[in-house]
């Protein structure tokens, strides 16, 4: 997958506005922060950390890192790969969150699920920097990338079934795809009072588990043409 080279600089923000600081991206594995590496092409503005899998370890680590380093972070990202709801975001695009939402987060109930926002004990959704979020995905497109920009699920235990896929749908109808660690970075950033990004390539469906159907090349394709773009706009 290819980045148009006539719209890259067209994107930049003139004054890099979100890069006064460095840069944290969060990846669960180290394919992921490779496609990464190779997106951003030596630019020293970014780190790239291992967090590991799932929200509580992700979270541990970019809490640590960012509470170590020893140069400022002025934003964060979480970036791999992630299951994208069909009619939403197709295997092989880009999704962009407008939300991270820790959509298993609640307590099950005889009515259904019921969310921790639902029962007053915090909330299970973290706002992204709406701005930049919206400006990477224009960049994004405009470089040639398909791109879907809405909301991002973090789960424990990722979709293997329609009906799962489909009560997913039902608690979050604008869901655009699934991973399990955007939360947990979320977090940390927030408490360490920094904006946050979550931005995923699609490998697979959400719903019935089929490694066959998985198109691990092309996502990492997708990850890494996404990166180049991101060290242009932020």
């Amino acid at each position: 997958m290819n980045v148009d080279k006539n719209t890259e600089n067209s994107w930049a923000s003139p004054d890099r506005e979100a890069g006064a600081g460095r840069i944290l991206v969060v990846v669960s594995v180290q394919p992921e922060k490779e496609a990464v590496l190779r997106g951003l092409g030596g630019d020293s503005r970014f780190d790239v950390l291992v967090g590991g899998v799932g929200s509580v370890a992700a979270a541990a680590r970019t809490a640590r890192r960012l509470a170590t380093a020893e140069s400022g972070y002025s934003l964060v990202i979480c970036a791999g790969i992630a299951g994208g709801f069909v009619g939403q975001a197709e295997v092989g695009s880009l999704v962009v969150a407008a939300e991270i939402i820790a959509a298993d987060l609640g307590a099950e109930t005889p009515d259904g699920f019921c969310s921790v926002d639902e029962l007053g004990f915090g909330s299970a959704r973290v706002q992204v920097e709406d701005k930049l979020a919206s400006r990477l995905t224009e960049a994004l497109r405009a470089a040639g990338l398909p791109v879907c920009h809405g909301p991002i699920l973090t789960l424990s235990t990722v979709t293997g079934t329609a009906a799962t896929a489909s009560e997913l749908k039902v608690r979050v109808p604008e869901a655009a795809a699934e991973a399990m660690e955007g939360y947990g970075v979320a977090i940390a950033a927030k408490d360490s009072g920094l904006p946050v990004l979550e931005i995923r390539s699609i490998s697979n469906a959400v719903g019935p588990r089929n490694k066959a159907a998985w198109r691990m090349k092309e996502a990492f394709e997708a990850l890494e043409a996404a990166c180049k773009v991101i060290r242009e706009v932020l």
